[in-house]
């Protein structure tokens, strides 16, 4: 990349997340501050491999192949092969219907936006099935404010701590059910209504693991949300205050796709 197009990009991120994403008062100290390490930076994301989650009745799901070595080449590269959703990854609209929007035609601005951490590993400890209501959005709201308009709503179960044991984050019965928490149908319209950007979880899927249906996909990609899937452990990003980066891989026409996810801590 040249060095003008380098620029381009360094400049370009402080501007999306200055103008659209944190409270004018304290967005120059967050930014500044990362470089002194003032301001946190968490990465939400597992490094890919072939022994990550896969998805029930995914048999091949990943593979990496070395083309060149320092030894023989002077050089080390690799050429992979991997899934679209397998590990943290990004469901783009275009995943489930009546969303059309592949992961590449996502608009820029939804990729950057104020982390809404619901936290529910009370009710999830108790409940596998647990799904997020609406009454528990509205308790977070009653506390830090109504939720902004383009926010990233991440819902923190702390499945995460069951990761990368497959048979503990899966948790399937007899019968191959998974057993995970993840949003409600209720839980998704009234976010929808908050005009969010996106849904987060920490688990295999945004909607809880028993779904035969698959409803919350259908609900929130086709209102043109993402989501993000299979996040790494988000017990240090606060309820509110963060803000979160979300880097997907650009993939024409994808339905989805590997993706990092940064949290900003003030």
């Amino acid at each position: 990349m040249a060095a003008a197009g380098r620029f381009c990009i360094l400049v370009a991120i402080p501007a999306a997340l200055s103008t659209l994403l944190v409270p004018s008062a304290h967005h120059d100290s967050m930014l500044e501050g990362i470089p002194s390490g003032k301001t946190r930076v968490l990465d939400l994301s597992y490094a890919i491999n072939d022994k990550l989650v896969p998805w029930p009745g995914d048999e091949k799901f990943f593979e990496a192949k070395v083309n060149a070595t320092i030894e023989k080449n002077g050089y080390f590269t690799r050429s992979f092969w991997m899934l679209e959703h397998y590990g943290t990854h990004l469901d783009a609209p275009a995943h489930f219907p009546p969303g059309k929007t592949t992961v590449d035609q996502i608009p820029v601005k939804q990729l950057f936006g104020p982390a809404v951490v619901i936290d529910v590993r009370v009710e999830s400890n108790k409940d596998a099935d647990y799904q997020l209501t609406a009454t528990r959005i509205e308790d977070w709201e009653k506390k830090h404010g109504r939720i902004p308009e383009g926010a990233i709503v991440l819902l923190r179960t702390g499945w995460a701590s069951r990761w990368p044991d497959v048979e503990r984050y899966r948790n399937q019965d007899a019968k191959g059910k998974m057993h995970f928490p993840g949003f409600s149908v209720e839980a998704a319209k009234l976010l929808i209504s908050r005009r969010v950007s996106g849904l987060g979880c920490d688990t295999l899927s945004i909607d809880y693991g028993a779904s035969a249906d698959f409803a919350v996909h259908h609900l929130a990609l086709g209102a043109g949300l993402y989501h993000l899937e299979n996040l790494a452990d988000m017990s240090e990003v606060p309820e509110a205050s963060a803000v979160l980066i979300v880097a997907p891989i650009k993939l024409e026409g994808g339905s989805g796709g590997a993706v990092r996810v940064f949290a900003l801590l003030p």
